[in-house]
């Protein structure tokens, strides 16, 4: 009865290797790579832009008198406004103030609202006013320039 047939063990063979991953792995880093500089290339953008923002704001208000700089902060405001809404500007008085003060009630409309809708026609101005509307304006126009997004 004996047939000739030799039975062997079972042959296991080695266990896959962990380098090189498999074509799939490669194109799952390759986007997660493509992910990652993308996100940086966006964030340095808008820094750029912000920057751009802070320096154009930054110059327009470097008037020597504060009346001219009152001035130039209105205009500014203005044109930031203008990109979030093309309606505001026709805005006047208490409903422009109102829009200024977006989400931060009061700020415009209760703190700064005569200085900043007549401070450009005064002769003389409290220094220390207009250096507290600066600070409000400048954050202002940033969030107006950021939403505005062109």
């Amino acid at each position: 009865m004996g047939t000739g047939l030799v039975l062997r063990d079972v042959y296991v063979p080695p266990a896959p290797s962990l380098w090189p991953p498999a074509p799939g792995w490669w194109l799952v880093a390759a986007v997660a790579v493509a992910l990652l500089a993308l996100a940086c290339w966006l964030r340095r953008r808008r820094a750029l832009r912000l920057q751009s923002w802070r320096r154009l704001f930054d110059a327009a208000c470097a008037e020597p008198s504060p009346p001219a700089r009152v001035a130039a902060m209105s205009e500014l405001l203005r044109r930031a406004a203008r990109r979030v809404d093309p309606d505001s500007e026709r805005l006047e008085g208490q409903r422009w103030l109102e829009f200024l003060d977006g989400s931060r009630p009061g700020q415009f409309s209760d703190g700064h609202a005569a200085l900043l809708l007549e401070g450009g026609y005064r002769r003389e101005l409290d220094p220390a006013s207009v250096e507290a509307l600066e600070q409000a304006a400048r954050a202002r126009f940033l969030e107006l320039m950021a939403a505005g997004k062109r």
